[in-house]
């Protein structure tokens, strides 16, 4: 599932138990809303490649709070 298809509460739920990094938190919050990886690098001031490290982190942390 992807993170813009979460409902409202459903993200506040894994904003509060995932633990995320500003970086990550970040990418969370413009992922929810559908911004592209290519936006959100230019939006972060990073690379395409450090953001699909913290995609990466960001799936790990929210799997492995839903599989519990």
């Amino acid at each position: 599932m992807k993170i813009r298809d979460y409902t409202v509460p459903e993200l506040e739920y894994l904003k509060q138990n995932c633990n995320f990094t500003e970086d990550e938190l970040m990418y969370f919050e413009l992922k929810s809303k559908d911004i592209s990886n290519i936006k959100i690098s230019l939006k972060m001031h990073i690379s395409i490649s450090q953001v699909s490290k913290i995609a990466k982190r960001v799936s790990l942390k929210i799997s492995r709070i839903l599989n519990k």
